[in-house]
């Protein structure tokens, strides 16, 4: 089976000769594909195959600046659309005469895709959709329109610019996944999904996150290296907390701590955080090591929403059932910043103290290898004891509480 990077190469390598590619998004989203190519390259017979292999909308997403560039406006100023998809106005390249053909609607793809575009190159409305995607590609939003501009910049274009269709099946309904791979087969083409290509992005740390702070940070546990890292999906600093005291072994004790204000810094007993914090960094203080200290407050729900969930755990909810009462997922949290911040240190091997399997499956989908779990224990108080068993067994933790 190919490595992910394999994975990604291959499709980049297609896009740069010309090819399309088949792009799946995620199933809790519109578990669907598109077929993608590179604006510049596009031929009317990659237009012909998306007519008739794809049947949907062919559009054409760009970044921002590029769409700043051509004037082009958003179609509607009030987007109800359920995934807010940025469509702009409607273009036509000004030399062709219906715009409907396969070789005009190629013809306006490709000057959409050119560097020297300028607005007036286009007549508006017409047949081809331009999009625009968000900065940050599908670390920010797992669309297809982002993802189309992260492997357009990944393949090497400048301006980022790619055209995409949806996939349909032969009576109208949309492609799922077995479909996708059967077209992928028919089409000698290369298939990835929306999550492959984040986690690449993750891997490489192509723009994951930016750390330009480092300081000294003597502390009660030992001393420490504090160095910010920049989130590229929320602009919030994330940090990390360096121990280089001499370690028995070269695979380096690494901690991910989720914020906790409550528990960090008040001193709360509705939860352990505040003991595996102190815990963690005695330990990486006298070991050496890794803490990293990610904003992820409450799983990832914030420091509001999880005071809402504390009066919910008041009246009689754990702390999965207030999360699911308040539309979220028992646990929000993602650690491909996690695991970009450890890229960026050189570090792809670890030692994860944790009692969280969601911890060494997150960080091993980024390109982190977990060699060995370190438990991290603590007293149980009573205030903490029924928050705890819901930690063990709902979300599986390795803990032992009566």
């Amino acid at each position: 089976m190919a490595t992910l990077t394999e994975k990604i190469t291959t499709a980049l390598t297609a896009l740069k000769h010309g090819k399309l590619i088949l792009v799946a998004d995620d199933t809790n989203r519109e578990a669907e594909g598109d077929l993608i190519g590179l604006a510049s390259l596009a031929t009317p017979d990659s237009v012909n195959t998306m007519t008739k292999d794809g049947r949907g909308l062919i559009c054409v997403p760009m970044t921002a600046a590029k769409a700043a560039q051509l004037n082009l406006s958003l179609m509607t100023t009030a987007n109800t659309e359920h995934f807010h998809t940025a469509f702009t106005v409607s273009v036509d390249e000004r030399h062709t005469s219906t715009g409907i053909s396969a070789y005009e609607r190629a013809t306006t793809i490709r000057r959409l895709g050119q560097a020297d575009a300028t607005e007036a190159d286009f007549e508006r409305p017409g047949h081809i959709f331009p999009l625009i995607a968000r900065d940050g590609g599908v670390l920010v939003r797992r669309g297809h329109t982002e993802a189309a501009v992260d492997l357009a910049r990944l393949a090497g274009e400048e301006p980022a610019t790619a055209y995409i269709c949806e996939t349909l099946t032969t009576d109208g309904h949309m492609r799922r996944l077995p479909e996708l791979k059967q077209l992928a087969k028919e089409l000698g083409i290369p298939l990835i999904t929306i999550d492959d290509l984040a986690r690449y992005r993750y891997l490489i740390n192509d723009g994951a996150v930016t750390g330009d702070v480092r300081v000294k940070l003597p502390t009660q546990y030992g001393e420490f290296t504090l160095t910010d890292y920049e989130s590229a999906t929320d602009q919030r600093l994330q940090l990390l907390l360096h121990s280089t005291t001499a370690s028995a072994t070269d695979i380096p004790l690494v901690r991910l701590h989720s914020e906790c204000f409550t528990g960090d810094v008040l001193g709360s007993k509705r939860c352990d955080c505040g003991q595996q914090l102190t815990t963690a960094m005695t330990k990486i203080g006298a070991e050496g090591g890794y803490l990293l200290y990610l904003r992820q407050e409450g799983r990832g729900i914030g420091l509001k929403n999880k005071l809402r969930a504390y009066q919910l755990q008041e009246q009689g909810l754990d702390t999965v059932e207030a999360n699911e009462h308040l539309g979220f997922e028992p646990d929000e949290r993602d650690y491909g910043i996690a695991a970009a911040m450890l890229h960026d240190q050189g570090v792809d091997r670890i030692r994860l103290m944790t009692n969280n399997p969601d911890k060494i499956a997150g960080l091993q989908k980024y390109g982190i290898e977990v060699v060995e779990r370190v438990p991290l224990e603590v007293p149980v108080y009573v205030e903490d004891h029924d928050y705890l068993r819901t930690k063990q067994f709902k979300f599986h933790h390795a803990l032992h509480v009566d």
